[in-house]
C-alpha cells in the first residue's frame, strides 16, 4: 500500500474521518485474498466455539472469575490461579484474534473494486455478533456460569458461523441476481432441512445445560430438565436432518440436478454419519470431555455445510460492464 506510510494533512483528515475509504482508494486486493480473509474469518469462528467448549469440558468456566478483568486486580491470569485461569484467559485472547479476522475481511471487501457494499455489510454483521457475544460471554462469568446464559453464548457463535459461511460463498460470486438451479420443491426441502438443523443445534445447548459437563468444578446450576431426555429428543432430530438429507440427495440424483447441489449434499451427508456416530460413542461412553468436543467441532461442521447445502441451490454469476453475466462465473458453485 504504497504512500500510506507518506501522509499530508489532507490524508491525515481522511484518516480520522474514514479509514476504510482511506484504504480502500490506495489497496486493490485480489479476489483471492478477499475469499482468503472471508475464510479465516470462517476458521475463526469455528475455533472460537471449540476453545470454548475446552474451557467448559475442562472445568475452567471461572477460570477468570470475573470479567472485564480476570480478577478484582489483575487483567491477566495469576500464578494462583492455576492452569484453568490460563485456559480462560487464553480463550479471552482469541477473541482479539478473532475481530483481527473479521476486521481483516471488512478491509478487503470494502477494497475490492468495484466496491461490493453487500458483502462489506457481512463483515460488519459479523463484527457486532462478535462485540455482542464478548459481552455476553462477561455476563456468563457474572452469572456464575447460567446454563442459559451459556446456551445464548453458543448460540450466537451458531450466528457468527452462519454469517461468515455466507460472507465466504459470496466471495467467490458476483452481485448478479441469484439464478436458481433447482425447482421450487428441492428449495422447500432445503429450507425444511435448515430449519430441522437449527433446531437440532437449539435442542443441543439444552442438553450441554442440562449434561454433567457444567463448565466448573464448583456447584453450578443446571437446567431443571432430565438431560438424558433431551439427549434421546436430540438423537431423533439428528436422524430427521439425515433423512431429509438423503432424501434430498436421493431426488437430485433423480431430477439430474447440477453438480454443486449434489456434491454439498452428498458431503453433508457423510458429516452427518461421522457426527451421529460421534454422538452416540460419547453417550454410551458416559461423556469423555474429548469425544464431547469434538461433537462441538462436528455441530460447526455440519452447520456450515447445511448453509453451502443451501447456497448451491442458485447461482449469482460475476456482471461484466454492461450489466451481463460474464463466463466466469459458471463453475462458481462445481467449485464450491
Amino acid at each position: 500500500m504504497e504512500g500510506v506510510s507518506n501522509l499530508t494533512r489532507a490524508d491525515a483528515v481522511s484518516v480520522v474521518r474514514n479509514p476504510l475509504a482511506f484504504v480502500a482508494a490506495r489497496w486493490t486486493p485480489h479476489p483471492r485474498t478477499v475469499q482468503r480473509a472471508a475464510l479465516a474469518a470462517l476458521v475463526m469462528a469455528v475455533v472460537i466455539v471449540v476453545t470454548g467448549g475446552a474451557v467448559r469440558l475442562t472445568g475452567s468456566g471461572l477460570g477468570c472469575p470475573t470479567w472485564p478483568k480476570c480478577t478484582e486486580d489483575s487483567l491477566t491470569t495469576t500464578n494462583e490461579m492455576g492452569l484453568h485461569g490460563v485456559i480462560e484467559f487464553g480463550n479471552r485472547l482469541l477473541t482479539y484474534v478473532l475481530c483481527a479476522a473479521v476486521g481483516w475481511a471488512i478491509v478487503a471487501a470494502r477494497s475490492q473494486k468495484p466496491w461490493r457494499r453487500g458483502l462489506t455489510r457481512l463483515g460488519w454483521a459479523q463484527f457486532w455478533v462478535v462485540m455482542g457475544n464478548a459481552v455476553l460471554g462477561g455476563i456468563v462469568v457474572l452469572v456464575g456460569l447460567n446454563p442459559y446464559t451459556v446456551a445464548g453464548h453458543f448460540l450466537l457463535s451458531s450466528a457468527l458461523i452462519a454469517l461468515a459461511t455466507v460472507m465466504w460463498q459470496r466471495a467467490r460470486e458476483g452481485d448478479a441476481a441469484p439464478r436458481p438451479l433447482v425447482g421450487k420443491p428441492v428449495r422447500q426441502l432445503v429450507g425444511v432441512l435448515v430449519l430441522a438443523s437449527a433446531l437440532l443445534i437449539v435442542v443441543g445447548t439444552v442438553v450441554t445445560g442440562a449434561g454433567p459437563h457444567a463448565g466448573d468444578s464448583r456447584e453450578v446450576p443446571r437446567i431443571p430438565v432430565d438431560w438424558q431426555t433431551v439427549a434421546r429428543l436430540h438423537a431423533v432430530l439428528a436422524w430427521v436432518v439425515v433423512t431429509l438429507t438423503f432424501a434430498l440427495w436421493f431426488f437430485l440424483k433423480a431430477v439430474d440436478a447440477p453438480r454443486g447441489p449434489l456434491a454439498r449434499t452428498r458431503e453433508l451427508f457423510l458429516i452427518l454419519l461421522a457426527q451421529g456416530a460421534l454422538g452416540y460413542a460419547q453417550t454410551f461412553l458416559n461423556l469423555p470431555e474429548l469425544l464431547v468436543g469434538l461433537h462441538m467441532l462436528g455441530s460447526c461442521v455440519m452447520w456450515i455445510w447445511v448453509l453451502l447445502v443451501l447456497l448451491s441451490l442458485r447461482e449469482r454469476p460475476v456482471e461484466e460492464a454492461g450489466g451481463l453475466p460474464g463466463p466466469s462465473a459458471e463453475p462458481t458453485l462445481a467449485k464450491t
